[in-house]
């Protein structure tokens, strides 16, 4: 059982900087595709980016595109999203996810299998 750890969130200014990190324990980081999702208040959850295994592959929703950067340290067991010039609209709740990889679909919540329990990053104006 893969338990994951997000830190990192807090407050920040729109235009600067924030390094969220995501720590495994209880299983391998390799051997997981990962991914970062969000949750702002009355908003469903949605996907911001995902990495898999090899290459590796990185996908971004469109609106954090050339802003955010997701990467990996498989030799940490860690995670990262490098959140540059962050707006008000990207305050929210970010989860970091681990999917085994069966039938997985980066952008789609329903194909991880782990959840951690959030972190809350706000972003002001």
């Amino acid at each position: 059982q893969v338990q994951l750890v997000e830190s990192g969130g807090g407050l920040v200014q729109a235009g600067g900087s924030l390094r969220l990190s995501c720590a495994a324990s209880g299983g391998t980081l390799s051997t997981y595709a990962m991914g970062w999702f969000r949750q702002a208040p009355g908003k469903e959850r949605e996907f911001v980016a995902a990495i898999t295994w090899s290459g590796p592959n990185t996908y971004y929703e469109d609106s954090v595109k050339g802003r955010f950067t997701i990467s990996r340290d498989d030799a940490k067991n860690t995670m990262y999203l490098q959140m540059n010039s962050p707006k008000p609209e990207d305050t929210a709740v970010y989860y970091c996810a681990a999917s085994r990889g069966y039938y997985y679909a980066p952008r789609l919540a329903g194909t991880y299998n782990y959840w951690g329990q959030g972190t809350q990053v706000t972003v002001s104006s």
